[in-house]
């Protein structure tokens, strides 16, 4: 997930792949899984990977009503231990939540849970986090109500959040970028202007990959200096061993057959 440091990276929550998965919305990356066993085993492959690396990593079982179910990071937003529950951007994806809410309501019990209410609309999928700054996508999924949710939380928590517009050719804004360190945002030329991020902290920096590695700029930074990135990827791969972090690299061929990357399938708490 976006939302948190490299250092609070120790705990994960996944859930398994349901065996309609080829029924799961795809609209930008893929048209749809084709093999679903495949799929499995490349989740299996992501939960191993974190394991590996001393996540402890539970998975929750899935649900074959609901094909997107295994993406949960969209499902609940959680900051420095405070957790806001989102509305779904699509309404196939509500009913996706009370089993993610359940588990990290007991897992970080005596803290608050938050609600969104009324039109408010969110993807945990458009957050993403560098240190302690905070970046949300205004897409078809987040809208300004959702964002301005958001926006309270992290005030609250005296954090500063910037609103990045994603164009209709993309879902979220972690399809598009992500955090492999606290001080390094990969984003794919083409899809967002120079200026998107604004002026960053010092020592912080965005690293513009070719617009046809646009899914590879989607990784998972480890606090151990390693960093999952998805297969099939060079110059995204180069960048990540270049900035000093050793890559894992990871099949997510029928993963992203459904519109999902590397965040999508999980959430730190």
């Amino acid at each position: 997930m976006a939302t948190v440091r490299l250092d609070q990276k120790s705990r994960a929550l996944t859930r398994a792949i349901p065996n309609t998965f080829d029924r799961a919305l795809a609209n930008f990356f893929g048209t749809g899984p084709t093999d679903i066993e495949l799929a499995k085993q490349q989740h299996r492959a992501y939960r191993q990977a974190m394991l590996d690396e001393g996540i402890e990593v539970t998975v929750l079982p899935s649900d074959a009503k609901h094909p997107d179910c295994t993406f949960v990071e969209d499902q609940a937003v959680v900051i420095d231990g405070h957790v806001l529950l989102p509305v779904p951007g699509h309404p196939s994806r509500v009913n996706e939540q009370p089993p993610i809410a359940e588990f990290i309501t007991r897992q970080l019990s005596g803290t608050k849970i938050c609600r969104m209410h009324g039109d408010a609309r969110m993807d945990g999928g458009d957050i993403l986090r560098l240190g302690d700054l905070f970046f949300v996508g205004r897409s078809s999924r987040t809208n300004d109500a959702g964002i301005e949710e958001l926006r309270d939380l992290l005030t609250h928590l005296g954090h500063k959040l910037r609103v990045i517009d994603i164009p209709d050719h993309a879902l979220h804004l972690t399809s598009i970028s992500s955090t492999p360190t606290d001080s390094v945002i990969l984003a794919p030329e083409g899809f967002l202007p120079k200026d998107a991020f604004g002026e960053l902290p010092d020592g912080c920096e965005v690293l513009w990959m070719p617009a046809e590695e646009v899914y590879g700029c989607n990784t998972i930074g480890l606090p151990n200096g390693k960093v999952l990135v998805a297969e099939g990827y060079p110059n995204v791969l180069q960048a990540v061993i270049d900035i000093g972090l050793e890559p894992i690299v990871l099949d997510m061929s029928q993963i992203r057959e459904a519109d999902g990357s590397l965040t999508c399938c999980s959430l730190f708490f």
